[in-house]
């Protein structure tokens, strides 16, 4: 193996000096594992090589060289293998004759600080699977050194790449939450951030998703700390890969800034929702079980040092090991006070509440949960953390109104920076304090801005940028003229060529672009008389010891505009499926006009389509009666144009689902619209064509939703379910919003971090 750094020089010619220091490194730890007894029968040569052979391949070699290179080497090492495993199986392993565990065990007295630091699991080694192996790489060059292998592999694939660190650096593909979250936010006691900035500054980086598409360039992020930025634009524009892509630092965050993800809903156990809340602070959790080990041990050293006379040796040796954990447990008491341990029951217990979580449930294992429930746990267990940078996708899909104010008025006194992609423009509004506009591929500040005034002032900058470019166009069309009337005229011509100096100094201007124009169309229905559809005295529980609500009284028209606000669990849903009449209730009577169509939109529509069909396909074999022509024009009235009906909907959008639905739903030409959540996965423009279809509807409107915009704009009736009351609420949604506040505040859960 002499020679391999000039083997790996000869297949790799162009390679880095210090790729091939690590990979010569890597080949040389591997030859020596086979040598040695302990960890010959361990290795693995085709796993280990097949790594290095993908390294050099991706530092440029090419791929006949390279699996020549790696050949002859896994020949080799496979032959020195096979001879000592043989030379094991006669003379046993002798390294371990070297202690005897017995002895071991008989004198614990004499464990030094780094032993017992081993037990507390506090080891220093780095983590391999298999075994521990002391790295002697500069892991600061290699990470800088992949990340640029990584760019050059993205440059000529054309695809953003997720670089891998080596496996000395980084051994985990699958990691659970706790070590996920102590890898991208480690524990250093001893360590301060004081006095560090935690303001996030990263200029000129590309972002691909996995596909190969761009969906950054050479763009600049800047997030000041302390300030609440909403993330907006267009569906699909990848904002949710920014988020990701800095959940896992593969943007360039220092490491002294913690970071906390809300992307995806907890995996439901027997744990308690207030345990699983406070069980998310990785730190806290690992510090109280670490001070505990270190006080047992402190307590087994005072009982050791009776057995000994108190001038021995091994009296000072405890003596000395004492002193050391107790230094220890100073620095981990000192972490715990200045995380407020003490306090961390009551404060999880205020956000569970507030997020809807009675006293009663958050005792409940997560597992009893659904899945929009155990979404919210994911949001408790953020905002317990408190990291230094929350990024919070979409968090108002999974909440009702009570919890959304709940959640705005907390992050409006939140200390840390926070990153939220929303479209709900109402808790923009009241959260954001910057508003950052992701499209073409890069990134637009709106600086002390909430959405409205980021929606007014946007405007006006492309009204500009129109006006602009229409002058200079104008200008340059003038020129032109001039240089084609006169460029070969003698006398002209000077006159001419100062033109054309003029026309190429001109800096070039893109025309402002136009954002897609999304319209919703709802087909006038044909009149009723009324009585339309009535609830009197109606009682409804899916057991008479659960009843959700008593004695509703309720009219629907064909002018209503009513929305239906309050908690989950206060039978919301359940109420549109008696007005449906796919529940009968337990008591009173519901009434419909004999010709009355219902549009119904589920909260969870997508369950109901067959996403392997086209929209024109499903909507045929759904509805029948059209030509595929007369489906594709009645999909174009919802925003589903050109090939979006033809292409299988597993391929649309969140929000493209929800318009091919909405288009269903208004086959029928209804009288009534009952939706339930329609706002979820549409953008703005998609919310403000459902808002203009709505008002311009001919028929009657129930609606659930979450979307204090949209109710704002199309509803003037709210009605509210809570303790088994369905009242109409005497005010509009900002007072409802007001109401809720009050009654936070009386509870105190809102403002109490």
């Amino acid at each position: 193996m002499s020679n391999i750094g000039l083997q790996v020089r000869q297949a790799v010619p162009q390679i880095d000096t210090v790729v091939a220091d690590y990979a010569v490194g890597y080949i040389q730890h591997v030859s020596n594992a086979t040598e040695d007894s302990v960890t010959a029968s361990q290795i693995n040569i085709e796993e280990e090589l097949n790594f290095i052979c993908q390294l050099l391949k991706d530092a440029g070699g090419k791929k006949e060289q390279v699996e020549k290179l790696t050949n002859s080497v896994a020949s080799s090492l496979k032959e020195q293998l096979a001879k000592n495993l043989s030379k094991l199986e006669v003379q046993g392993d002798t390294s371990k004759r070297l202690l005897d565990l017995s002895l071991l065990q008989a004198n614990t007295s004499k464990r030094d600080i780094n032993t017992s630091l081993a037990l507390l699991g506090a080891s220093r080694d780095i983590e391999h699977t298999g075994r521990q192996v002391e790295s002697r790489v500069d892991k600061k060059k290699l990470e800088k050194q992949e990340r640029k292998i990584a760019k050059k592999v993205a440059k000529r694939n054309n695809q953003f790449v997720n670089y891998e660190a080596s496996k000395l650096l980084n051994s985990k593909k699958d990691e659970d939450y706790d070590s996920f979250y102590l890898a991208i936010n480690p524990l250093e006691l001893g360590t301060s951030g004081a006095g560090k900035s935690k303001d996030i500054k990263i200029d000129n980086f590309d972002l691909y998703v996995g596909d190969g598409k761009r969906i950054l360039s050479e763009a600049s992020l800047t997030l000041a700390y302390g300030r609440r930025y909403g993330l907006v634009g267009q569906n699909g524009i990848g904002k949710s890969t920014l988020l990701r892509a800095l959940s896992r630092r593969e943007l360039d965050i220092p490491r002294h800034i913690t970071i906390l993800h809300v992307e995806q809903e907890i995996r439901g156990d027997d744990t308690p929702a207030l345990q699983s809340v406070l069980d998310a602070d990785v730190w806290r959790k690992n510090l109280l079980q670490e001070e505990s080990k270190i006080n047992e041990r402190v307590e087994e050293i005072e009982n050791l040092r009776k057995e000994f006379d108190e001038d021995s040796l091994e009296v000072k040796k405890l003596d000395s090991e004492r002193d050391d954990l107790e230094n220890r447990l100073a620095q981990v008491n000192e972490k715990l006070y200045e995380m407020d341990s003490d306090k961390a029951e009551s404060k999880a217990a205020a956000i569970l509440f507030g997020l809807g979580f009675t006293k009663e449930s958050q005792h409940q294992a997560t597992k009893s949960f659904s899945g929009g429930w155990r979404m919210r746990l994911s949001l408790a267990r953020a905002l317990f953390c408190q990291p230094d940078l929350l990024l919070l996708d979409e968090p108002s899909n999974m909440l009702d109104v009570p919890s959304i104010t709940y959640l705005s008025e907390y992050l409006k006194t939140y200390e840390s920076t926070v990153l939220v992609v929303s479209h709900d423009r109402a808790f923009l509004n009241e959260v954001a304090t910057d508003i950052i506009h992701q499209h073409s591929e890069r990134l637009d500040y709106y600086r002390g801005s909430n959405f409205d005034n980021f929606y007014a002032t946007r405007e006006e900058r492309i009204k500009n940028q129109r006006r602009e470019y229409e002058n200079q166009m104008a200008y340059r069309k003038h020129l032109q003229a001039f240089i084609d009337k006169f460029r070969y005229n003698a006398a002209k011509s000077s006159e001419a060529q100062s033109r054309i100096k003029k026309l190429e100094k001109l800096p070039i201007l893109e025309p402002p672009e136009d954002d897609k124009v999304v319209t919703f169309n709802f087909p006038d229905p044909d009149k009723l008389s009324p009585p339309i559809l009535q609830m009197s005295g109606v009682t409804f529980g899916f057991s008479p010891d659960k009843i959700l609500f008593k004695d509703v009284e309720m009219d629907v028209n064909m002018e209503s505009r009513i929305a239906l606000c309050g908690g989950n669990g206060t039978g919301k849903t359940t109420l549109l499926k008696l007005l449906m009449d796919q529940l009968l209730p337990m008591e009173g009577m519901i009434s419909r006009n004999g010709r009355l169509r219902i549009g119904y939109f589920a909260q969870h529509h997508v369950d109901a389509m067959d996403l392997t069909l086209s929209a024109v396909s499903w909507m045929s074999a759904t509805f029948p009666g059209k030509s595929d022509e007369e489906y594709r024009r009645h999909l174009g009235a919802f925003g589903i144009t050109g090939s979006l009906g033809l292409q299988k909907m597993e391929l649309l959008s969140g929000g493209q689902k929800s318009r091919v639905a909405f288009a269903a739903l208004c086959l029928s030409q209804p009288h009534i619209l009952i939706l339930d959540e329609p706002s979820n996965h549409l953008d703005t423009q998609g919310l403000d064509a459902l808002a203009d279809a709505l008002i311009n509807f001919k028929g009657g409107v129930f609606m659930v939703s979450h979307d204090v915009t949209i109710i704002d704009r199309v509803c003037n009736e709210i009605w509210v379910a809570e303790d088994t009351k369905v009242y109409r609420f005497p005010g509009n949604i900002n007072a409802y919003k007001k109401h809720i506040l009050e009654l936070a505040d009386a509870a105190g859960v809102v403002r109490r971090h």
